[in-house]
């Protein structure tokens, strides 16, 4: 029998969640947007896997200042996913994280945050869970904010059958290929198309929608969500023509499109 305050012999893996409000021009109140029982799961780790140390550690300072931290900030171990992580995604399989969990494999509870949203969606950490999985970890999802939801629910769209598809080609004409078979994907099927796009590109992607999709598509744009400046408008683009205004070049935003 293991002692009272003995750790268990493996740690699990917490997929945390983080505001939605990274790069944003204002932020939005910790409490206000973050479920209480995740933010306390959150204070009392103390190692981490994450897109960039130094946002993870920007939100360990927010979550601080409500629930304050069993370990101070400065003794926090925060590991990054490797450069090539960022570079080229994880969410296929070729990149082995089973060395990251060794804190875990040890008795240690473990975070994975990205720098906006859940974890592995839309973001880098698929690598982890599947790591976590293969090890006989624990993985734990917490309650947060996904964008890609919420802009569903606001969107209008087929709730019911859908996908996300990532970001769409830079070049123009592979872009351009690419929204048609999407477009052409939703019309056969009823599928909402779900993407992204680096927010300093969203002008000259919704300007590609424009120009490419067929009058009677829908389109719908959510930007900044969970702030108060959030956005969602949904129209078809024939009424988008008549009054363009999307998202501006630096707020996150989400893209659907659907008959």
């Amino acid at each position: 029998m293991s002692a009272p305050n003995s750790k268990p012999s493996r740690g699990r893996l917490f997929l945390v969640p983080a505001p939605l409000d990274f790069g944003c021009d204002s932020v939005a109140p910790l409490p206000e947007v973050m479920p209480l029982g995740t933010l306390r799961i959150a204070a009392r780790l103390s190692h981490w896997i994450c897109e960039n140390a130094k946002s993870t550690r920007a939100y360990l300072k927010r979550i601080d200042a409500e629930i304050p931290l069993l370990t101070p900030i400065q003794s926090q171990n925060i590991t990054e996913l490797p450069r090539q992580v960022h570079k080229k995604g994880d969410h296929q399989g070729q990149f082995d994280a089973q060395p990251l969990l060794a804190c875990a494999m040890a008795g240690e509870d473990v975070g994975l945050v990205s720098e906006a949203g859940m974890p592995a969606v839309a973001d880098p950490g698929s690598s982890v869970v599947r790591a976590a999985h293969s090890l006989g970890l624990t993985v734990v999802p917490l309650t947060g904010p996904v964008s890609l939801l919420l802009a569903l629910a606001a969107s209008g769209l087929n709730g019911q059958n859908f996908a996300f598809v990532g970001y769409l080609p830079q070049d123009a004409a592979e872009r351009s290929k690419r929204i048609r078979e999407l477009e052409s994907l939703a019309a056969r099927s009823g599928q909402t198309q779900l993407f992204i796009e680096t927010p300093y590109r969203n002008a000259a992607l919704l300007q590609a929608l424009l120009q490419t999709l067929q009058p009677q598509t829908r389109l719908a744009i959510s930007s900044g969500l969970t702030l108060e400046t959030a956005q969602s408008r949904s129209a078809a683009v024939s009424q988008w023509k008549k009054q363009a205004s999307g998202p501006d070049n630096s707020t996150p935003a989400v893209f659907a499109i659907g008959p």
